[in-house]
């Protein structure tokens, strides 16, 4: 039974789906987006009722040309709201690949370039609390995620 009071104000979180893919090198691919400094993981936002692994595999292929399965996510990252809305940063675990990113056109991706940048110069191309998000995604082990109990297929 769906009780009217749970959707008559729906909690406001942006989901972020982000991959974090790695080259033989250990190096990690990154994305530089032309809206803000700096480079980023691969991803965006979540679409309604989206599940999180196929938002972040979608970005993951329309900014970089690689196509991913993703099942594992590496860190959670929950920012506060301040001049955007509070946001739940996923990243999944994307693997290892020989592939380098092709980038579309930046009228369509928005998207400046994307490059593998080895791990030591994460913290000189990244803001802070991102490059600290890759460090700690590097550092843990993965976790299934589940949709309904049941891992992502």
């Amino acid at each position: 039974m769906r009780d009217p009071r749970l959707l008559a104000k729906p909690p406001v979180c942006r989901l972020g789906c982000l991959a974090l893919v790695r080259n033989p090198h250990g190096d990690v691919l990154l994305v530089d987006p032309d809206y803000m400094d700096g480079l980023i993981l691969p991803g965006g936002a979540a679409r309604p009722n989206e599940p999180p692994h196929e938002a972040a595999a979608r970005h993951l292929l329309a900014q970089t040309g690689i196509a991913r399965r993703l099942t594992h996510v590496l860190a959670v990252d929950f920012t506060a709201a301040d001049r955007y809305l509070e946001r739940l940063n996923l990243v999944f675990d994307g693997a290892t690949t020989t592939r380098e990113p092709v980038v579309p056109p930046q009228h369509r991706s928005g998207l400046l370039g994307a490059r593998f940048v080895p791990v030591q110069r994460l913290g000189q191309v990244m803001a802070p609390a991102q490059a600290a998000r890759v460090a700690e995604a590097l550092t843990h082990r993965a976790v299934p995620l589940l949709l309904h109990g049941q891992r992502a297929a």
